[in-house]
């Protein structure tokens, strides 16, 4: 009988893949495969995630037995869970859930393990399942390196507290304007936007880098196709026969790219949108977030001049 290195416990943190997500919502298999192919999309692509992320599970189960105490954690009840102190805590899955994981776990160390390195960048998943056997030694034995991460946390003057890892959000969650007062410092004003982003280092990789690869690219699209924008006017018409469209904070990846980012919409060139988003994907307008288009899984959406027009007395 093989002996374990220790008798602490591995707390492993794994998540649902889109296609459980998918048959949750759909009761089967194959309600959610003739939901996603009648729309025109790629049902296969849902069922290869899913099959390497659980080959990658259950080779990290093997790999981690022979250690440890395995411990198999949902994403959904890290929350709630009571870390012990000599825990040591493996994620499975894509940054997202690392940086969720992370905002419960204290000075346990934390080991991102990336279950796909072809389908998922990893920026906090340098390892791979089959790094396991090498590293858990290690991490025991205190010979890793560790790398302190420092949280962003908003207090409230009723007591109520929230952590982030990569960034806090202050603002409304419609996608109405939030108001507020802003002070820094020995100075303050007023403000209306459509909400704070605060990030931290970690989160610079992330949402702040969206921020700035947005910005970037509207002043760089805007400048080739010679329009006339500025902070003053960017106004145009109210009757011309065009739409412009802008990407607010997209994020530049192994898989997404940041390019169409600003661009205009008429009748020779519409523009068009694959959902990709298992659920909770919406389109609204006009600010109305109760009057929506479910916007999820394998739906395309076309996007142009409306043939309709208003008649407005002045």
């Amino acid at each position: 009988m093989n002996q374990r290195i220790t008798e602490n416990t591995i707390i492993l943190v794994q998540r649902r893949t889109r296609l459980q997500e998918l048959i949750v919502r759909y009761n089967t298999i194959q309600q959610a495969q003739f939901y996603i192919e009648r729309l025109g999309a790629d049902f296969g692509d849902y069922v290869q995630e899913d099959r390497m992320y659980h080959q990658a599970l259950e080779q990290a189960v093997a790999e981690l037995q022979p250690l440890g105490r395995v411990q198999r954690l949902d994403r959904e009840h890290v929350p709630s869970f009571i870390f012990g102190p000599e825990d040591i805590v493996v994620v499975l899955g894509q940054d997202g859930l690392v940086a969720n994981t992370m905002k419960y776990v204290t000075n346990q160390p934390l080991i991102g393990v990336n279950p796909d390195p072809q389908r998922w960048d990893g920026v906090l998943l340098p390892f791979t399942v089959g790094d396991l056997g090498k590293v858990i030694p290690e991490v025991f034995r205190r010979q890793r390196q560790v790398q302190e991460v420092r949280l962003a946390r908003a207090e409230l003057n009723d007591g109520q507290s929230l952590t982030g890892v990569n960034d806090l959000f202050i603002g409304r969650r419609t996608h109405v304007s939030a108001r507020y007062e802003i002070r820094v410092g020995e100075q303050q004003e007023q403000q209306s936007s459509s909400g704070i982003i605060v990030s931290t280092g970690m989160g610079s990789t992330g949402w702040f880098k969206s921020v700035m690869a947005g910005a970037a690219g509207i002043v760089r699209q805007a400048s080739q196709q010679e329009v006339q924008l500025s902070s003053r006017d960017s106004s145009f018409a109210w009757d011309a026969p065009y739409l412009y469209y802008s990407v607010r904070e997209p994020f530049p990846s192994r898989t997404t790219a940041a390019e169409l980012v600003f661009g205009r919409i008429d009748s020779n060139q519409p523009l068009r949108i694959v959902s990709q988003m298992p659920e909770n994907g919406v389109i609204f307008s006009d600010g109305v977030e109760s009057d929506y288009l479910e916007f999820n899984s394998g739906i395309e959406a076309t996007i142009s001049v409306a043939q309709q027009k208003a008649h407005l007395v002045i």
